[in-house]
C-alpha cells in the first residue's frame, strides 16, 4: 500500500541517487577539493632535497623533478627522439631519498617535469622524428626514470618546437595514455604559458586528449613582473576558458625578479578569492632551489591557505 511514507522515503531515495549521478558527472576539478600543492626541484643544483621543504599533512603535495629530457647528456646536448635523460640534480634528489620522503609523508606524491626551457645553454626544443618512433622511446625510457625513482606521475613543460601542434598533441597525448593504461603513472600534468606559439601546442593536445590530463600548471609568472590582483584574476578565468574542465592551479615563482603576481603585491589574496569562487585547483611553486635561500617562506603560506577549509 501506498502511504505518504513511502512516498516521502521513495522521494528521498530518488533525490540522493540523482544527486550522486551528478557528483559523478562532475569534472575532476569540480568534484574534488582543492588542497593540492606542487613545487618543482632540482634544477638549478644547488644542493637542495625534499627533506628541506616543509610539507603541511592537510594537503595534497606533489614534488615534481625538472627536468628529464629527450637530449643527450654530452656536453653538446642533441635531441634522441624521445629516448629521455635525467637532468635534475640526481645527486641531491636520489631514488633512496624519494622513497624516503614518500614513507615519512604519506601525502607526498612524485613527478618528472619533461623538457623545459633550456638545456645546455640552448632552447630544449621538442624534435620528433616521428609519433609512432618518438612515443615508443619515451613509453620505454620514462618507464624506466619512473620506476627507479619511486615516481607517480609526469608533467610536460616543452617551451620550444620543432614539430607542429597537432604532431605534438599526438605525441603526448599517446605517452600519457599508454603510461596511465599500464599503470606506470596515477596522473598528468601540463604546464604552458600565455605565448601564442606555446598556446597553440598545449590547446592543440588539450582538444585532443585533455580527458587524460589532470592538472593544468598554467605559468602565471611568465605575466608581466607588476601584475594586479584584478588583472591576476582576468588571467586565470581566461586560462579556465582556454583549458575548459581542466584543474587550474594558480603559480608564483621564487626566483629573482619573477613576473606575474607577487606575494607582496596581493597572490595569496587573490588565491583566497578563487578558493572561496570555487575556482582554485591548487598553487604550485616555482622552484624550491631558489626558495631554499628565504626558509621556504611562501611554501609554508600556501600550504596554510590550501589546508584551511573555507
Amino acid at each position: 500500500m501506498v502511504t505518504p511514507g513511502n512516498l516521502m522515503a521513495s522521494f528521498a531515495a530518488a533525490t540522493l541517487f540523482f544527486l550522486l549521478q551528478a557528483l559523478l558527472l562532475l569534472p575532476p576539478s569540480a568534484a574534488s577539493s582543492s588542497n593540492l600543492f606542487r613545487e618543482y626541484i632540482g634544477a638549478l643544483f644547488n644542493g637542495v632535497r625534499f627533506s628541506d621543504v616543509p610539507v603541511d599533512p592537510g594537503v595534497q603535495f606533489h614534488f615534481i623533478l625538472a627536468f628529464a629530457i629527450d637530449y643527450t647528456t654530452l656536453a653538446s646536448p642533441t635531441p634522441t627522439n624521445g629516448n629521455f635523460n635525467i637532468f635534475w640534480d640526481s645527486q641531491n634528489l636520489s631514488p633512496a631519498r624519494a622513497a624516503a620522503i614518500k614513507r615519512s609523508h604519506p601525502n607526498v606524491r612524485l613527478a618528472v617535469s619533461l623538457g623545459g626551457d633550456s638545456v645546455g645553454g640552448r632552447s630544449a626544443n621538442f624534435t620528433p622524428t616521428s609519433v609512432d618512433s618518438w612515443v615508443d622511446n619515451a613509453v620505454s625510457s620514462l618507464t624506466r626514470i619512473i620506476k627507479q625513482y619511486h615516481l607517480d606521475g609526469i608533467d610536460v613543460d616543452y617551451e620550444h618546437f620543432e614539430a607542429d601542434p597537432d604532431t605534438f598533441a599526438e605525441c603526448v597525448g599517446r605517452l600519457v595514455t599508454r603510461l596511465k593504461r599500464s599503470g606506470v603513472i596515477s596522473f598528468a600534468s601540463i604546464a604552458p604559458f600565455d605565448d601564442a606559439e606555446v598556446q597553440r601546442h598545449y590547446l592543440a593536445l588539450w582538444k585532443k586528449y585533455g580527458k587524460v590530463i589532470d592538472y593544468v600548471n598554467f605559468q602565471f609568472y611568465a605575466y608581466d613582473a607588476g601584475t594586479t590582483v584584478s588583472q591576476f584574476l582576468s588571467y586565470f578565468d581566461r586560462q579556465k576558458s582556454n583549458y575548459r574542465g581542466g584543474r587550474i592551479l594558480a603559480s608564483i615563482s621564487t626566483e629573482t625578479n619573477p613576473g606575474g603576481l607577487s606575494p607582496q603585491n596581493g597572490f595569496f589574496r587573490a588565491c583566497k578569492t578563487l578558493k572561496k569562487q570555487g575556482k582554485l585547483g591548487g598553487i604550485f611553486i616555482w622552484a624550491a632551489d631558489s626558495s631554499k635561500s628565504d626558509g621556504f617562506r611562501y611554501e609554508k603560506q600556501a600550504q596554510s591557505l590550501l589546508s584551511v577549509s573555507s
